[in-house]
């Protein structure tokens, strides 16, 4: 044999092995996504974390905001195509921004809390309204106190729901727009009467001895949080929406399939690595206990409207009439946006419905 032959011919088969492996690298779909420090990123943060964008030809890249309206206001210079978020930042999305909702992340009705100190006089009576037996508080203990929130956030709607129990709403209290991070310490260095936090600041404030007066739960409130999506981008590009969504519901499958157990330390790892956020065991665990997720088949349930307005488009509806209630939308926006069209299923419909092995 001619070993410089040989050799050449060696080198040669490993130049054009790198080469094909550096062409298929460049052919990964970039798809730029904002997610906030909550369960809803943990799925896409552990399906990158698998590869599982790479076996589809996708490179998910996920950017950090501290709400989801943060995350809108970057949306016209096309910072991201696709996004988790709450239900009232996605209603303001297709309003102002033509954004879509294609899918669920979880339901945050549990987790996301009007909190006060445990000497508040607000939790002095319980039950004021019949009609909402688990709310705390009466129109006396509330009026004109002081409370720091995200607005026009989930946690937002939860303060609003509260208040309209007690016959208030957002002008009977003084309301402090502040990230959630920023709350949390606020109210821990005595700033404000009350706050409303979203999991997993929920338990933080009750591991500090907070009180829960209301959440939207007790109100009787579904409140979910989405994916939405630049429905300019979604449209013209359905399959890369499809495989993106077809990622995040492998993940969701996993969450629902594996173990606590086995996930927790995934779960903590997250918190870390995402976040920055070092969370005891218990407190990633009742994150993980108190958001549930819904794997394809479900999806598809909850966004089907063959028969009317899909479940999905209800939430949505009825998030658009309650703002309008409360002043913080038009009418006229009421009724661009109260059938909730802009809920869609037609990307989860073209998931294939065996998603592979999450093994």
């Amino acid at each position: 044999m001619n070993v410089k032959k040989w050799l050449r011919g060696l080198m040669a088969a490993a130049l054009c092995i790198a080469y094909v492996g550096s062409a298929g690298a460049a052919e990964l779909q970039k798809v730029p996504t904002a997610w906030m420090g909550a369960q809803e990123t943990f799925p896409i943060w552990y399906a990158k974390q698998q590869g599982w964008d790479k076996e589809v030809g996708l490179d998910v890249e996920m950017l950090y905001f501290n709400s989801g309206m943060d995350a809108l206001n970057t949306l016209p210079a096309k910072t991201w195509v696709f996004g988790g978020m709450g239900a009232i930042p996605a209603m303001i999305g297709a309003l102002r921004y033509n954004t879509s909702v294609i899918a669920n992340c979880n339901d945050e009705a549990v987790v996301n809390a009007v909190m006060v100190r445990p000497d508040s006089p607000i939790m002095a009576t319980k039950g004021y309204n019949k009609s909402y037996p688990n709310v705390y508080g009466t129109p006396e203990s509330v009026k004109g106190k002081t409370v720091l929130c995200t607005t026009v956030s989930s946690a937002h709607f939860a303060l609003s729901s509260w208040l309209k129990a007690l016959g208030l709403t957002d002008k009977d209290v003084v309301i402090k727009n502040m990230d959630q991070a920023s709350a949390l310490a606020a109210f821990e260095y005595g700033i404000g009467d009350i706050v409303t936090l979203w999991a997993p600041l929920t338990y933080v404030g009750e591991k500090r001895g907070w009180k829960t007066a209301s959440t939207p739960h007790d109100c009787y409130e579904g409140l979910p949080i989405v994916i939405v999506a630049d429905s300019e981008y979604a449209d013209k590009n359905p399959e890369v929406t499809t495989k993106f969504l077809g990622i995040y519901m492998r993940a969701l499958e996993m969450m629902q399939k594996e173990p606590l157990e086995k996930l927790l330390p995934e779960y903590l790892r997250f918190y870390v690595d995402w976040a920055g956020t070092d969370y005891s065991a218990d407190l990633a665990e009742l994150d993980l206990k108190s958001h549930p997720v819904y794997n394809l088949e479900q999806q598809l349930q909850m966004f089907d409207a063959s028969d009317g307005p899909s479940l999905a488009q209800s939430w949505q509806g009825e998030l658009a009439q309650f703002f309008a209630a409360i002043g913080r939308i038009s009418q006229d926006d009421l009724k661009k946006i109260e059938s909730g069209s802009y809920v869609t299923d037609k990307f989860l419909k073209l998931i294939p419905a065996s998603l592979p092995s999450s093994k």
